[in-house]
């Protein structure tokens, strides 16, 4: 049995690669899944993310984490252990994925020659929704409380939690099998909703152990 690499009173962050900890939970133990996997475009290798406020430039360009797309087996395992899913860059993956009238369309209000929007599959049979949150290098929707982007696929705080939010209920378990920075376990826990988050790169379980101590100590405080 694989033992958390951290943990809080809402949830289990893992450090390991997450078909091996799936494939040992039961079908549909849990509720949803709110995820964003590699999909294959080599993103890491376009060069260094600057930390904003501290200055310091973390050189992704030699990490191997992106160079590929997952394989059918991680999908099969994510549909079998959840009821409904949400997985970023589902348009990279319709050969795995059946046909779904809700995607999700995250307009990144862009003025740069980066994506306009990023699209999530979901499994639900509800119509397409739309979130307009600025995520443009230095320009972010909320200026006056900006997020220090501390990995290269890092989504927006309030996107998550908007689809947390509109997808789930109270009482869901939510799963990100590909967590990363961590931003799905820190707006469980805003949300205060049961969470499992699994990444198999230990410097990005670091960032996210990191991001929810900060947070869960700043609930506690207010």
């Amino acid at each position: 049995m694989i033992e958390p690499y951290f943990q809080t009173e809402l949830g289990k962050l893992y450090c390991a690669d997450s078909f091996e900890i799936m494939r040992e939970m039961a079908t549909y133990s849990l509720d949803l899944i709110v995820t964003d996997p590699p999909y294959g475009i080599d993103i890491a290798s376009r060069g260094t993310l600057g930390s904003e406020r501290l200055g310091k430039p973390k050189d992704y360009s030699k990490q191997s984490w992106d160079k590929k797309p997952l394989d059918r087996k991680y999908f099969y395992e994510m549909l079998r252990v959840t009821y409904n899913q949400i997985i970023f860059g589902g348009n990279y993956y319709t050969n795995f994925l059946d046909n779904s009238s809700c995607w999700v369309v995250w307009d990144k209000d862009n003025t740069g020659d980066y994506a306009d929007c990023e699209l999530a599959w979901t499994s639900f049979k509800t119509a397409t929704r739309k979130i307009k949150w600025r995520w443009n290098g230095m320009l972010q929707e909320d200026m006056s409380n900006k997020e220090e982007r501390q990995y290269p696929t890092q989504k927006p705080l309030p996107v998550i939690q908007w689809i947390i939010n509109k997808y789930s209920k109270p009482d869901d378990i939510i799963l990100d099998p590909f967590c990363g920075s961590g931003t799905t376990a820190v707006a469980c826990e805003i949300t205060k909703h049961k969470w499992i988050c699994i990444d198999k790169r230990i410097e990005a379980c670091e960032i996210a152990k990191k991001r929810i101590i900060k947070e869960t100590r700043q609930l506690t405080i207010t």
